[in-house]
């Protein structure tokens, strides 16, 4: 993976928006929900870290991974928000071949 053994949480926040007036839309699966649950919340705290209003991010939980893009899709059309956050967990066993 690209993103192996790097530290994606250290970002520099001068170099992005501030995020006061934004509404964000955070669609969590609820499969795998001890992953799901801890990246939800790195999220939430990286939204308020950059000014975003707890008022402006909604949350709505799906049952897997799979309904992640309708869910997406549906928050879109029905909330008013600026971005939509898809946050799921595929884990798949070790298999040998």
């Amino acid at each position: 993976m690209a993103t192996a053994n790097k530290n994606l949480s250290v970002y520099d926040k001068t170099t992005i928006p501030n995020a006061k007036q934004l509404r964000f839309g955070i669609v969590v699966s609820e499969w795998n929900h001890e992953i799901t649950e801890g990246l939800f919340t790195g999220a939430k705290e990286a939204l308020l870290d950059c000014s975003a209003q707890e008022k402006n991010i909604i949350r709505w939980n799906v049952p897997g991974s799979f309904e992640l893009t309708f869910g997406c899709k549906k928050m879109i059309a029905e909330q008013k928000v600026d971005a939509v956050i898809a946050i799921g967990s595929v884990i798949r066993e070790d298999q040998t071949f």
